[in-house]
């Protein structure tokens, strides 16, 4: 009799586990059934301990992907570089004697994919140089950017691309974003602007120039461009280390930082130049050495603004699951990405909800496109990576991520179920 008992209930114990998890996928249908017409959604939401997937719509579908495509930049460079890689500004001289307070020929300024140089940065390298002794510089200023290729503007390497997102000059040397405030006069008054840079290694290298100048070096020479010999000697660097690039791109889906850091894929893996079909050649390559379902994918720019990019919720999904499972840059990974009602493009959603503190993800939008992807633990403990994308042409983009909360919200409501099985 006792044994009857426990068999039955196991069965009734699988039969409410059955109902639990149809109920959620009910729930979830129910959820989607307020989508506008004509909305192309993907959806796929996975236990990749367990390999278990809990839902799934249209896994395959290849859909804009928006900002999520800044998922695969940031994982490609994990894979390509360590995360305590410093993306560099570097400074070289023709000379490096410089007891008698003379540096002999030119000094060169060099970048390394460091997206992140301000005017600060150039006035301590200045003031080194000012401690190192040196009073004059007996020769040029050059600004040397060809650690890229020099197609500054996206729509020279996309072709047919409207980006409705203008971005300034993606340069492997950079400074101030390549950006400038300008003082001009519009309409009888006059007005501060921001300009982008428009040949970003002489426009450095002449506001090093100026900064040299500031410190009380004299410059004889010019400021130009060029490319550094081989034989100079390395004087100082400025840097950002990839992790730390990688939590600024994410967290808070930077575009400029990013367009950056894909050509920066390019130079690394080509161990050449860093352009833009280099790095479409990284993305794709890393994909496929991880069987990360790449049937549908194209990928055109590391920000995600192009629309012309197309990535399936099972390739999203698939690199989620590799940086997962990737013990050395998972950590630095899930704290880049954005935290449901704390930070980031996540400040202000999952409030109130057990997702608060807890979902982990990268968001994309563009007109039209709404996307949402990372990773939840639920109550029990399990981790859990959720991708949702929509196309759309009816709503507003408030309507479409409310329908991706509440399908996170359901999600944990269903572990909560499970768990009291």
């Amino acid at each position: 009799m006792a044994k009857y008992l426990l068999i039955m209930l196991m069965f009734l114990s699988n039969f409410l586990t059955a109902t639990s998890r149809e109920e959620t996928v009910n729930r979830i249908r129910n959820i989607l059934a307020k989508l506008p017409e004509g909305t192309k959604a993907g959806i796929l939401i996975y236990n990749p301990l367990v390999q278990d997937t809990i839902f799934s719509l249209n896994p395959k579908e290849a859909i804009i992907p928006a900002s999520l495509t800044k998922i695969f930049t940031t994982a490609t460079a994990f894979n390509l570089m360590d995360a305590n890689h410093k993306l560099s500004t570097k400074i070289f001289s023709e000379d490096l004697d410089f007891k008698d307070g003379v540096l002999n020929g030119n000094l060169y300024i060099k970048g390394f994919g460091n997206s992140t140089l301000t005017e600060s940065d150039l006035q301590n390298i200045s003031t080194f140089l000012a401690n190192k002794g040196i009073k004059k510089i007996e020769g040029n200023i050059v600004g040397d950017d060809t650690y890229f290729d020099d197609i500054y503007i996206r729509e020279d390497w996309i072709e047919n691309e409207e980006a409705n997102v203008k971005l300034p000059p993606i340069s492997a040397l950079v400074l101030n974003r390549n950006r400038i405030i300008v003082k001009k006069k519009i309409r009888s008054r006059f007005r501060y602007i921001t300009e982008t840079i428009k040949d970003p290694p002489l426009f450095i290298a002449n506001a090093l120039k100026q900064s040299l100048i500031g410190s009380g070096i004299d410059v004889t020479g010019t400021a130009k461009k060029g490319t550094t010999p081989k034989k100079v000697f390395f004087l100082t660097e400025r840097y950002i280390l990839l992790k730390d690039l990688v939590a600024l791109i994410n967290k808070h889906s930077d575009n400029f930082f990013a367009e950056c850091l894909f050509k920066t894929l390019g130079a690394e893996a080509s161990k050449s130049q860093g352009n833009s079909f280099f790095s479409q050649q990284a993305i794709q390559k890393f994909l496929k050495d991880n069987n990360i379902y790449y049937n549908g994918t194209e990928i055109v720019d590391g920000s995600g603004i192009s629309r012309f990019n197309r990535i399936t919720p099972l390739a999203i999904t698939g690199i989620l699951e590799k940086m997962y499972f990737d013990l050395k840059h998972f950590n630095d990974f899930y704290n880049s990405l954005s935290i449901a009602g704390v930070d980031g493009t996540l400040r202000g959603r999952m409030i109130g909800t057990f997702a608060e503190n807890n979902f982990r993800g990268k968001t994309g939008s563009l007109n039209g496109v709404s996307g949402l992807a990372g990773y939840l633990t639920d109550k029990d403990g399990e981790d859990l990576i959720i991708t949702i994308i929509f196309e759309y042409n009816k709503g507003g983009r408030r309507f479409y991520h409310d329908i991706q909360d509440q399908i996170i919200n359901v999600i944990t409501e269903w572990k909560e179920e499970n768990s009291d099985q």
